[in-house]
C-alpha cells in the first residue's frame, strides 16, 4: 500500500484529503506545517507528498527543496490556490513531479497521484526513454503478450508470433511490433528475428510492478 503525506495548513482541506486518500486505499499521514512535514519525512518513508505551496513561516517551495534532501525518493505534487506559470516552472525545477491548482476535482487529483506513482515505479526499475511512449505500449494487451512471448523464447520471427497470437491479419502484429520498437522495448536482429532489449527486460519487470499496483486498487 502506497504511503502519502498531506501537507497543508488548512485543517479542513487537509482532513478532507486524508479521508479521500484513505478511501482510495492509500496509507496517509498529515502535517500542518513545512517543519512538521520535513520531520515526518526524515522518520518515515513516503511514496508521495501532497504539498501546499502557500504556507506561513516555511513556504511550500522551501519545503520542497528540503524534502529533496531528506527524502529524495518521495515524489511531490504541489497544491496551490494561486497558480501562475512562474510558480509552476519554479517548483518543477526544484523537483516537483506535478502541480495542481485549487480548487481541483478529486478524480483529477487521484489520476495524477496514480500517474506519478507509476512514473516512480518505472524510475525505480531504471527504464530509460520516452515514458509516454512506453506506457502507451504497455496499455495494449496484444503488445504485452508479444513482449512476454519474445522474452520467454529469446528470439522470435514474425510468422511465429502471428501463429502464437492466433491473429489472422499479420499486418496487425506488424503494427504492434512497430510500436514496441519505437518505445525501445524490442529490436530486430540481422536474421530478422525479434528480441527483447535491455530496457525491454526492465520494462517487463516494471509491468509486473504496475499490475500488482493496479490489482491493489480494485
Amino acid at each position: 500500500m502506497k504511503r502519502i503525506l498531506v501537507v497543508d495548513d488548512d485543517r479542513e482541506l487537509r482532513s478532507h484529503l486524508v479521508e479521500i486518500l484513505k478511501g482510495a486505499a492509500f496509507r496517509t499521514e498529515e502535517a500542518a506545517s513545512g517543519i512538521e512535514a520535513i520531520e515526518k519525512a526524515v522518520d518515515e518513508d513516503f511514496d508521495l507528498v501532497l504539498l501546499d505551496l502557500m504556507m506561513p513561516k516555511m513556504g511550500g517551495a522551501e519545503v520542497l527543496t528540503e524534502l529533496r534532501k531528506v527524502a529524495p525518493r518521495a515524489r511531490v505534487i504541489m497544491l496551490t490556490a494561486f497558480a501562475t506559470v512562474d510558480n509552476a516552472v519554479d517548483v518543477i525545477k526544484r523537483g516537483a513531479s506535478d502541480y495542481i491548482a485549487k480548487p481541483f476535482k478529486i478524480d483529477d487529483l487521484l489520476t495524477r497521484i496514480r500517474r506519478v506513482i507509476e512514473e516512480a515505479s518505472f524510475d525505480s526499475c531504471g527504464v530509460k526513454g520516452d515514458l509516454d511512449c512506453i506506457l502507451s505500449s504497455l496499455s495494449n494487451p496484444i503488445r504485452r503478450k508479444i513482449m512476454r512471448i519474445i522474452a520467454a523464447r529469446k528470439t522470435v520471427r514474425l510468422m511465429e508470433l502471428v501463429r502464437e497470437l492466433n491473429i489472422d491479419d499479420h499486418t496487425k502484429v506488424i503494427f504492434h511490433i512497430k510500436m514496441l520498437r519505437e518505445a525501445g522495448i524490442v529490436e530486430q536482429d540481422k536474421a530478422r528475428s525479434y528480441t527483447i532489449t535491455r530496457d525491454g527486460e526492465k520494462t517487463l519487470t516494471c509491468l509486473k510492478i504496475l499490475e500488482t499496483h493496479l490489482a491493489s486498487l480494485n
